[in-house]
């Protein structure tokens, strides 16, 4: 198939379209590298399948494909917020766009959303049929409700104009290919640890989170496009829970840092728990992660390791 990928230049997008390539599809990378890096589909550049587009999806674009997974949003808090009207943009009228090339050349089209539609939930652990509970009007809102709304449009146009979509709602994701600068707090850890640098940790540590190696994220993507006769919204997570403190202490120990921890102010409307209910992606997908912390941590410290020596 000829498959589009939106924003896959960034962390998640590079490695979809990497294992699209390994399936042998025709992989269009759309990317305005606002937070996408040339630096992770250098490797790919030279594969005849691989067609790379600097597009910024706020646009309209033509193009003929089978299959679009629309990635295309900055993800972490200090980018969504870097330009808040340009996230919200990006989630409704980026959306719009995709949505309008879907219709026109009948291609399926799987929006990747988040578990920041659930916001700070009330309900734990969170089902897709929680509705959530988001601030509006809060600093994080740009990305929380721009991703409600993209939902909304998805469906409106299955239901209007009979696209064929999906939904899936990310969870936490880590792994190699991680922007450094993107304020994430696997990444920040492990730089802060492999510098020896202070750790700092928002609040008393207390506040948990589950947290997915990329490539069982990938299985559960690509198995939500390829399903029949469900178009979502499904949750994509691990859903093995610790603490913020466990993480900083557990990335102490496998790099061997002399990092100490500090804390800080809690940012606001920061959900204090995020854990996925995955019962529906088991049922109607098979689909549950099969790469632990245990195993996953290593491997993006060893990629921020050459990145950092390299640096």
């Amino acid at each position: 198939m000829r498959i589009l990928v939106t924003g896959g230049a960034g962390f998640i997008g590079s490695h979809l379209c990497e294992r699209l390539l390994n399936q042998n599809h025709d992989v269009i990378c759309l990317d305005n590298f606002f937070t996408g890096s040339k630096d992770n589909i250098i490797d790919l550049m030279d594969n005849h399948r691989f067609e790379l587009i600097r597009h910024d999806i706020t646009e309209g674009i033509l193009l003929e494909v089978d299959q679009i997974y629309h990635l295309a949003c900055p993800a972490s808090p200090v980018h969504y917020q870097y330009n808040a009207v340009k996230t919200i943009k990006t989630n409704v009228m980026g959306t719009i766009n995709m949505l309008g090339l879907a219709k026109r050349v009948r291609a399926r089209i799987l929006l990747s959303s988040t578990s920041e539609v659930y916001g700070d939930p009330k309900v734990h652990p969170q089902k897709e049929s929680y509705w959530g509970h988001v601030n509006p009007i809060g600093i994080r809102s740009c990305y929380d409700e721009g991703k409600r709304v993209a939902e909304t449009l998805m469906m409106d146009y299955h239901r209007q104009n009979k696209v064929d979509i999906k939904i899936v709602r990310i969870f936490n994701t880590y792994g190699p290919k991680m922007a450094e600068n993107d304020g994430r707090v696997v990444s920040n850890f492990i730089i802060q640890a492999l510098k020896n640098q202070d750790i700092t940790i928002y609040g008393d540590g207390s506040q948990t989170r589950s947290f997915q190696y990329v490539d069982d994220l990938l299985d559960g993507v690509i198995a939500m496009m390829n399903a029949q006769n469900f178009i979502g919204p499904v949750n994509i997570g691990n859903p093995y829970e610790f603490t913020i403190l466990e993480l900083a202490k557990k990335i102490i120990e496998l790099t061997r840092s002399k990092s100490k921890i500090i804390h800080l102010p809690l940012p606001q409307d920061d959900p204090t728990q995020r854990q996925p209910d995955i019962s529906l992606a088991e049922e109607k997908l098979n689909w549950q992660p099969q790469i632990q912390i245990a195993e996953g941590l290593p491997r993006t410290i060893e990629y921020f390791r050459t990145k950092v020596l390299a640096g």
